[in-house]
């Protein structure tokens, strides 16, 4: 750790170390070796009806690697794509990437055709594992890639006999959420592993340098680039996650997490799919959290111990019928973090499940947790809590001057740790933007740091939107708006939204008179995925600009009204 004032560690909870060892495992697949040695028989990962153990987990993601490697003759460092929603398949997968040495390019499956193509273009992915019901998608993205093998499954492929039938059946042909697709030489997912399973897993050397995760974000602009999350960059935030929640659980007695948000999306990626993995614990898959009916009737069935989420999510499973009915009586970790945690929506989930939820603070460049809230927290404190074990911060000025932590002072928020990442794939010059000469990564987000260390989020520098824990960049929306043939000028903004936090709305001046918002919306539909659509669209004869030309956004967010 850099030589800094810390004063964040007075403040720590009991037993909490103040620095982590980030070489205590060689790699992500080491943490996999332990805990499957440690665990096998316990119960790893259950979705829709269907349990699989830590032993049956390490057959079949060990069956995935070696079809990787025997069958497809991919080489170390080569990228794979995984497309899917939660099911047995996406952790399979990842761990099956992992284990032969390879790259995991994770993609959000509601990607466009455009998003998607860019993604594996600049990725470089060689292959991809695709749901069905986003095959369409693939088969238009993937003429313009490099990718050479696809991997296809139906949701219901591992969950066996009649009940995987049922649910793959109603999936197609009474929910219709398989549109019709055909991709020459695809490999269907259960063959991929029984042809795995027929020849021995190569040993590959995996070193903590090497790159696990191209894990897409915005960084500070619109162009969506792989942050490279190297093993030990994930290894570290595990280990210093691990470290912040360890006085509250206990590997004696088998925790069990709630996974309601994507296993692609690096909160849970990391949070669900490593931590707790280190712990033994069970992981419940939930495919559609959208359905928050369904959901509450899985969260019924089950005694479980920890959840994370969003705060659309916590929300939304509120103001469900049903949701305070739910058995709360072992659940004693909450953990919201993608956005901000709304202060009535943390009263109202402590009221209901008697458990406080403490909110976090990351990036996908942290790997990505880099403040935690103390868990025995009495209650919601409106901070992004202290910087966790081996992770400093500090708040600089515009002109790079590091402020005092006084608890008035606002600045920039910048971050130095093991689980920085080790830059954007390819992209030197954005790197050296976001991470300066001296390490410390600058996150675009202002806040002030008190006396004791704790984190207050103030303002955003940046003009990044972020849409129920998603990062949304203007750049792209105005991109794809000012494409229309009807569109002289376009800005996309954030504006305040009760339900996901923040909302996109797009000012146009019209080239043509004759276009509408109706227009505008369906075809941001066809060219972005759902939560970077514009909610509101509203027409200028003109936008505001610097005397060089430069539209202001932020004045045109500071006057907008609430979605």
């Amino acid at each position: 750790m850099s030589e800094i004032e810390r004063p964040w560690l007075a403040s720590y909870p009991k037993g909490v170390p103040a620095t982590i060892d980030p070489d205590s495992y060689a790699s992500i697949n080491e943490v996999l070796e332990r805990a499957i040695s440690k665990h096998r028989d316990r119960d790893s990962f259950h979705c829709m009806g269907k349990t699989i153990t830590y032993g049956e987990f390490d057959r079949l993601s060990a069956n995935f690697a070696s079809f990787l490697l025997n069958t497809l003759k991919l080489s170390k460092g080569d990228r794979v794509a995984v497309m899917m929603p939660n099911c047995l398949q996406q952790p399979i997968a990842t761990f099956g990437i992992l284990r032969a040495g390879l790259t995991v390019v994770n993609v959000n499956p509601l990607y466009t055709v455009r998003e998607l193509e860019h993604q594996l273009k600049d990725s470089g992915a060689v292959a991809i594992v695709v749901v069905d019901n986003f095959g369409k998608t693939l088969q238009e993205a993937l003429p313009e890639t490099s990718v050479k093998h696809v991997i296809t499954t139906g949701l219901g492929d591992l969950l066996g006999g009649l009940k995987g039938m049922l649910v793959n059946f109603v999936v197609k042909n009474v929910k219709k959420m398989v549109p019709a697709y055909s991709i020459s030489g695809a490999i269907r997912y259960r063959d991929a592993l029984a042809a795995g399973a027929n020849a021995q897993l190569p040993k590959v050397e995996v070193k903590n340098t090497d790159i696990a995760f191209l894990q897409y974000t915005g960084g500070t602009t619109g162009v969506a680039k792989g942050a490279m999350l190297t093993h030990r960059n994930l290894v570290s935030n595990m280990l210093q996650a691990s470290a912040w929640i360890s006085p509250n659980v206990s590997e004696d007695r088998q925790e069990t997490i709630i996974t309601a948000l994507p296993l692609y999306h690096i909160f849970a990626l990391t949070a669900n799919g490593l931590v707790f993995m280190e712990l033994g614990a069970r992981n419940i898959l939930i495919t559609n959290p959208r359905d928050m009916p369904g959901f509450v009737k899985e969260l019924k069935k089950h005694e479980f111990t920890s959840f994370t989420g969003v705060n659309t999510l916590f929300n939304g499973l509120l103001n469900t019928p049903g949701f305070d009915q739910v058995d709360f009586s072992h659940l004693h970790l909450s953990l919201g973090g993608g956005m901000a945690v709304q202060r009535s929506v943390a009263e109202r989930w402590k009221a209901v499940t008697g458990c406080t939820l403490a909110e976090a603070y990351g990036l996908t460049e942290t790997s990505p947790a880099a403040c935690i809230n103390p868990l025995d927290l009495p209650a919601y404190n409106g901070s992004i809590g202290l910087p966790i074990p081996s992770t400093d911060v500090c708040i600089k000025d515009d002109d790079g001057n590091t402020l005092p932590m006084d608890g008035t002072a606002v600045g920039e928020l910048c971050i130095k740790g093991p689980q920085v990442m080790a830059g954007y794939w390819q992209r030197p010059a954005e790197t050296a933007q976001q991470i300066d000469a001296n390490g410390w990564l600058h996150t675009g987000d202002m806040a002030r740091i008190e006396p004791s260390g704790f984190v207050f989020i103030v303002d955003r520098k940046k003009d990044m939107i972020l849409v129920s824990g998603f990062n949304v960049y203007p750049n792209e929306i105005e991109d794809v708006i000012a494409s229309m043939p009807g569109v002289a000028e376009v800005a996309a903004v954030g504006v305040p939204d009760e339900h996901s936090g923040e909302a996109v709305k797009v000012v146009i001046v019209k080239k043509d008179p004759s276009l509408t918002a109706e227009q505008v919306i369906a075809y941001a539909k066809e060219n972005l995925t759902g939560y970077k659509r514009p909610h509101i669209v509203e027409f200028r004869t003109e936008l505001p600009k610097t005397n060089v030309g430069k539209i202001l956004r932020r004045e045109l967010r500071d006057n907008a009204p609430k979605a």
